[in-house]
């Protein structure tokens, strides 16, 4: 009879594991929808080329090496265990000291989760460097980030190695429940590096430090991949429980869900409610960047607010996301889609709030763990990107930024019907 239990517990958090992982694979087509969406008609083409190419080097190399440096484990070269093993081992624990309630689930459907964690990674690198970097140069720093700079920072975070030997995360209090920093932070940190090295693009800003606005070419497709992506984080959260098959972990995956929609409703209508005092209307990028950077502030622990504690917390991310995306701009800092506001600024603002309703976190710890990560990734980042600027060049010319990356760098337009000629 108990034997049956943990089969059940097993096919059920294997299960439940991989349909969240396939809640995230699939905000990868939010990423490309919204980012095709705040881009110009003439680079959207090449925009939905280096999402789709990101997704796969992603997936290629966090099996080849990623997974291994990050969990100590590897599936390339060795065949899966079926988990029988695994389920007679927590059977011998139960028979000697009585199950722990721990998960139980299949491996490989671990590495499936975490995998398109990487994809999510890199895919807010994507729109910071929109409409003026070279396709190649970004897909092979692409292979840098998600084979080597992003599994270096999760085996110290989620992976619980030392940092470089001297210091654990988790024992100085750093908690980061679904990657508020691990992720979002994190991408947006390799991001900020790329986009100093590249520039802002042409005529974004004036001589004088004005600031030219460039709007996007399709609004309704951003709006879709916004949809997409809140939908996908029921995934990203719920699944970082990491198992459904006892009371306790259903009860707090449900949590997990109204937090993250309670996250994302009020960081939206925050949001829309700031640019409203700010601007004087109502900017739908502003309310859409507004439900993401809930969903990015309540990512670092979802689990223990109340649904207020969860709204309040949506609340500020929403109002932080719309200054930081008006200082980027003073600053001259070129991001067309509000990457770096979104999930660097506001993903800081996410780990700074866990220790409110976390006891085992620390502020110490979660500014320690927010410096290690960013420190990491983007030194690293500027290195890496430093090296491909000097061996292939990392932005298109002025004349093929003017005319438009998708001729200059896929040979087609997304839109050839709109296009006079």
């Amino acid at each position: 009879m108990e034997e049956n239990i943990f089969h059940l517990q097993y096919a059920i958090d294997t299960f439940y594991f991989l349909m969240c992982g396939a809640l995230v694979m699939w905000m990868a087509a939010g990423f490309s929808m919204l980012e095709s969406g705040l881009v110009r008609a003439k680079n959207t083409t090449e925009i939905l080329t280096k999402n789709v190419s990101l997704y796969a080097i992603s997936c290629i190399m966090y099996l080849v090496c990623g997974y291994a440096i990050m969990y100590g484990g590897g599936f390339f070269l060795s065949g899966i265990d079926g988990g029988d093993t695994l389920v007679a081992d927590a059977l011998a624990a139960s028979a000697e000291n009585g199950f722990d309630g721990d998960s139980v689930y299949s491996d490989a459907s671990d590495f499936f989760f975490q995998v398109v964690f990487v994809a999510t990674a890199m895919s807010i690198v994507s729109g910071a460097v929109a409409e003026r970097m070279k396709l190649w140069s970004f897909l092979a720093f692409a292979v840098v980030m998600t084979g080597f700079i992003y599994p270096m920072e999760g085996a110290w975070t989620w992976g619980e190695a030392d940092v470089f030997g001297l210091y654990n995360l988790g024992d100085l209090g750093f908690s980061d429940f679904a990657g508020s920093g691990i992720v979002h932070m994190a991408g947006a940190s390799a991001a900020l590096a790329g986009v100093l090295l590249l520039g802002a693009r042409k005529g974004k800003y004036g001589p004088n430090g004005e600031i030219h606005a460039i709007p996007g070419a399709n609004l309704p497709l951003a709006t879709l991949g916004m949809f997409i992506l809140w939908m996908g984080w029921f995934g990203f959260n719920g699944g970082s429980v990491l198992k459904l098959g006892d009371i306790a972990s259903a009860n707090e995956v449900a949590m997990v869900f109204l937090n993250t929609n309670a996250a994302a409703a009020a960081g939206l209508v925050a949001a829309l409610i700031t640019g409203r005092l700010l601007f004087g209307k109502a900017d739908l990028t502003m309310a859409l960047n507004g439900a993401l950077a809930g969903l990015v502030a309540i990512t670092a622990e979802p689990s223990t607010p109340s649904a207020l504690g969860a709204s309040l917390i949506g609340v500020v991310g929403g109002v932080i996301v719309v200054f930081a995306i008006v200082g980027l701009d003073k600053l001259k800092i070129d991001d067309p889609v509000g990457a770096i506001s979104v999930h660097g600024v506001v993903g800081l603002f996410g780990l700074l709030v866990v220790p409110l309703t976390n006891g085992d976190a620390s502020f110490v710890g979660q500014i320690i763990g927010a410096l290690t990560i960013f420190v990491w990734v983007f030194v690293t980042s500027l290195i890496a990107w430093s090296i491909i600027k000097a061996v292939m060049g990392i932005r298109v010319t002025e004349e093929q930024e003017y005319e438009g990356v998708d001729l200059a760098e896929c040979g087609m337009e997304a839109y050839p019907e709109f296009v006079g000629k």
